[in-house]
């Protein structure tokens, strides 16, 4: 009888198998599936946060100065502010009223009631775009100044 030498036990290797990576590596992509647009949001809401904190900055300069001179300014380069970007590197929008003919450059509320008496300052938001109007989809994401100061916050907060 002939005998055979007994086969060494299989050792495993150190290492992950193939499954196993494909595992976690799925397991990853879900979850950066789930924060990524948690992260996105909490992005926006914080630039949102500082287009209104400009806002509020820019409007008391622009009040100060009309106390200074007796006008409101009919740039925001007159308050030392030319060139200043919103958090979308975009530059705020300054429409001074007052002395403006009508209302046709005012922004309006959802009834066409400008939002302003005195100024209008605002943020074109995310997307760049705006209209005249509020309630228009490519104005809801502006962060505007209305009722002569009283809100600063997102169009579409204003416009519910």
């Amino acid at each position: 009888m002939c005998h055979l030498p007994a086969r060494p036990a299989l050792l495993r290797s150190p290492g992950f198998t193939l499954i196993e990576l494909m595992l976690v590596l799925g397991l990853v992509g879900v979850l950066v599936a789930i924060a990524l647009p948690m992260y996105q949001n909490h992005r926006e809401r914080i630039r949102q946060t500082q287009a209104i904190q400009d806002i509020l900055v820019l409007q008391a300069l622009i009040r100060d100065y009309r106390l200074d001179s007796g006008r409101y300014p009919d740039s925001l380069a007159e308050v030392g502010n030319a060139g200043r970007d919103d958090p979308w590197g975009r530059p705020y929008v300054y429409q001074e009223l007052e002395s403006a003919p009508g209302k046709g450059k005012a922004r309006k509320d959802r009834k066409l009631n400008p939002l302003n008496s005195d100024f209008d300052l605002y943020s074109l938001g995310k997307d760049g775009a705006s209209k005249t109007q509020l309630t228009n989809k490519d104005s809801l994401d502006d962060i505007v100044r209305a009722n002569d100061g009283a809100y600063v916050g997102l169009a579409a907060d204003y416009t519910r």
